[in-house]
């Protein structure tokens, strides 16, 4: 498992995180660590949301009235070339 070290955290920020850690029952590196994950874990749920906004985007291009062929009779036909 790897380590970090961060330098030069503002006295206000060390102090939000170690009332947070007390609050929460947890070391500051705990706290800090949880921190991390979760906004990590944020960062991918936005990813996830803006990929489905885009494909809800590309559907809506494409007219209702047209019907859509299935991506695996396309993949069979090209495959039997």
């Amino acid at each position: 498992m790897g380590e970090l070290m961060i330098r030069n955290v503002d006295d206000e920020t060390v102090q939000q995180i170690s009332s947070r850690a007390r609050r929460h029952g947890r070391s500051i590196e705990h706290e800090v660590l949880t921190l991390l994950r979760d906004g990590l874990a944020a960062e991918r749920a936005v990813g996830l949301q803006d990929r489905v906004a885009r494909v809800a985007r590309i559907a809506a291009m494409v007219p209702k009235s047209i019907m859509q062929t299935d991506s695996v009779d396309l993949i069979r036909e090209d495959r039997d070339r």
